[in-house]
């Protein structure tokens, strides 16, 4: 009897004793869940701060959205004209957010940019007679040119380029203001093994350009597609977008690995980059070789005095 009631005093005291512990775990777990619940909207309000402090950078993200869009949309028509359309997206995002780091900036031009010149590839070669057997080995070499040209830049520092840079775009100009008939009729000058080969050692060549250093990538695509391939500018341009598409694709994978897109700018500024690209294209197939010419001219002056600038003046 007295063994009995030592055993239901015994289960008394532990059911009194789970009884107990699982109010203290529900308080507990309630506790911490109201303290998660509390902390979460903080976190996330000092998230979502950081997120648009570190990128508009001042009380108007409207106005900057504007200004970058606008941008986006001549560098879209001057890109898909003759290219050179960085040198008026990429300092527009300077301008605008000046304390950002420059790589996050180059990293949101691309992601841009790359649609424009994807848009204008396909609209040059409904129009166009686009030379494939040449333009896709140029193409995949531009792409890992690239690539190797940007991881070059992490081991060599590109700014012996600054000032040598504009001599060169210098020499381009006065020798297409010299031979005034040149990229005016197309006549490629190769073709075959000896075309692809040329073609793909230019986009090798520019696409390291375009990886290490950048500025002009563009108008030396086409320069040199007119005078070594017998290209009419037209016709060079057309070719450029392509093996552009390719470098700019690499450049942008490069830097979204790394971090440095705001992708919620991307959608906006290739939207507005795209509507550029097409009213570009638009022009040059309207006006032809003369005009593309015309607006090269402009675009490599406007380039030597932006590099010039930059490396002797600034």
């Amino acid at each position: 009897m007295q063994g009995t009631e030592e055993t239901r005093s015994n289960s008394k005291i532990m059911v009194q004793a789970s009884v107990r512990d699982a109010f203290e775990g529900a308080v507990t777990r309630r506790l911490f869940f109201f303290r998660v619940k509390n902390a979460w909207p903080q976190r996330q309000t000092a998230a979502n701060s950081y997120v648009f402090n570190s990128s508009f950078g001042c009380d108007n993200p409207r106005m900057e959205l504007l200004i970058i869009s606008l941008a986006s949309l001549l560098a879209g028509l001057v890109d898909s004209i003759v290219g050179g359309g960085g040198l008026i997206l990429v300092p527009a995002l300077f301008a605008t957010f000046p304390a950002t780091h420059p790589a996050t900036l180059f990293g949101t031009n691309k992601s841009a940019s790359v649609w424009g010149t994807a848009i204008a590839t396909v609209q040059y070669s409904r129009r166009v007679q686009m030379r494939w057997s040449a333009l896709i080995p140029a193409t995949g070499a531009g792409f890992a040119g690239a690539f190797a040209g940007a991881w070059v830049v992490t081991v060599i520092d590109p700014g012996f380029l600054r000032k040598l840079l504009p001599l060169i775009l210098l020499a381009v100009l006065i020798y297409t203001l010299a031979r005034k008939e040149l990229g005016r009729t197309h006549a490629p000058r190769f073709a075959g093994h000896r075309e692809q080969g040329l073609a793909a050692l230019i986009g090798l060549v520019i696409g390291f350009y375009d990886g290490f250093f950048g500025p002009g990538t563009g108008s030396f695509l086409v320069f040199l597609f007119v005078r070594l391939l017998g290209y009419d500018f037209l016709n060079a341009s057309a070719s450029a977008k392509l093996v552009n598409t390719a470098t700019n694709l690499a450049a942008l994978i490069l830097f979204a690995a790394k971090g440095h897109v705001w992708w919620h700018f991307m959608v906006v500024m290739a939207l507005a980059n795209v509507a550029g690209s097409l009213l570009g294209t638009r022009l040059a197939l309207k006006h032809g070789a003369g005009f593309v010419r015309a607006v090269f001219i402009v675009v490599v002056g406007a380039l030597i005095l932006k590099t010039g600038y930059d490396a002797f003046v600034r």
